[in-house]
């Protein structure tokens, strides 16, 4: 079991005010808090200080923020719309609004939870881009201290509430989105598919000089191609082809900010046998001609 940190309550809530230049901001948060139910004891606890809004959890409730809750003892169930789930130590909820919700411990484990409320125009961007999606509110990520510290981080700016603190809260909140959905990634990925994906990047990042093309890296993988592209796509979020073409660019960024060579040069190197091709390529994936970056 990792260390929580300076986490040595376990019972406390804070639900947040924002200003009106914290709401055109990308994230507000709204409410932060942890708490430890004990077994046979009422759920939400009694101590915490929940609206009356938020106190019918455990039998049903819609709510107009998001919330992510990491449990991280004990076990119980979650409902989201009309899927429900078995929670043990190391799963997190995710709540929508407007999603009608429920979740509570078991009465005879009770169980610890830490969560973090918030809204803003990103998290909403998330949602209906299917990132962040209430088809896929639950995650068993495993109890892990990266994202208990995450949590840490986000209740110390709520409790300084210095200037700005709203802000580096949005931010955080972001941080630890991006902690949850990349571990739920990894962990649905096979150790076979993991090792297949982290060999094809070291042949791209090997190969990146030349003429190489993917399906000759599918090829060298002893693999076929269907499954390659199938495998890259779910464990990294891009095509082989996006992945090796972002690596050639980068690559190109290092070679023309060197100085001392041609943008015919830095194509011809990674492999582009059309200049004006590479060229346009270059601009749409940094927003800069390569003539305009080499000399920057």
């Amino acid at each position: 079991m990792p260390d929580h940190g300076a986490m040595e309550r376990r019972n406390f809530s804070s639900y947040l005010t924002w200003s009106d230049e914290d709401e055109r901001r990308l994230i507000v948060c709204t409410d932060v808090g942890m708490a430890e139910v004990l077994p046979g004891s009422p759920y939400p606890p009694s101590g915490v200080g929940h609206p009356s809004a938020y106190k019918t959890v455990a039998t049903g409730r819609v709510v107009n923020e998001y919330q992510l809750v990491y449990v991280t003892k004990g076990r119980g169930s979650f409902t989201s719309g009309d899927r429900s789930w078995p929670v043990l130590a190391g799963s997190v909820l995710a709540v929508f609004p407007g999603v009608r919700h429920s979740y509570r411990p078991d009465p005879d484990s009770g169980w610890e939870e830490y969560w973090v409320g918030f809204r803003g125009p990103s998290a909403d961007e998330l949602r209906d881009s299917g990132f962040h999606s209430p088809t896929t509110p639950f995650f068993p990520v495993g109890v892990q201290q990266s994202i208990l510290s995450v949590f840490s981080d986000i209740f110390s700016v709520v409790e300084s509430q210095e200037p700005y603190y709203q802000f580096r809260a949005g931010a955080l909140v972001m941080v630890l989105l991006a902690e949850i959905l990349g571990r739920a990634r990894k962990a649905e990925q096979h150790s076979e598919s993991e090792a297949l994906v982290e060999r094809a990047k070291f042949l791209m990042r090997e190969n990146v000089y030349g003429t190489m093309s993917v399906d000759e890296v599918g090829e060298k993988l002893g693999v076929a191609q269907a499954r390659f592209y199938e495998s890259f796509k779910a464990y990294t979020g891009m095509t082989p082809y996006q992945y090796f073409i972002q690596l050639k660019i980068n690559r190109a960024k290092e070679l023309l900010a060197s100085g001392g060579i041609s943008v015919k040069e830095v194509a011809y190197r990674l492999g582009f046998d059309d200049q004006y091709y590479f060229s346009r390529l270059f601009k749409k994936k940094s927003g800069v001609a390569p003539s305009e970056w080499a000399g920057n």
